[in-house]
């Protein structure tokens, strides 16, 4: 399949195959290098805990997150 590189110097694939891996447009690749003019593209890794602050400020009421109480660990 044809790849383009977008005046942007962006690796541009083709929509089938974006579609078929469910490549989403604001998602990132790395590209590995593996000869003159060969590229091998990879998906980035998920950045850890990606969301969460936004998963918790979307928390359904007030209160619904509530401190517990600990132990301290050196009495153990």
């Amino acid at each position: 399949m044809k790849k383009t590189v977008s005046p942007e110097a962006q690796m541009v694939a083709p929509a089938t195959l974006r579609n078929e891996d469910s490549v989403e447009s604001d998602k990132g690749f790395d590209a590995k290098r593996l000869d003159c003019g060969e590229y091998r593209p990879a998906p980035r890794a998920a950045v850890p805990n990606e969301g969460a602050v936004d998963w918790l400020l979307a928390c359904p009421e007030k209160g619904f997150f509530v401190p517990i109480g600990s132990e301290p660990t050196d009495a153990w």
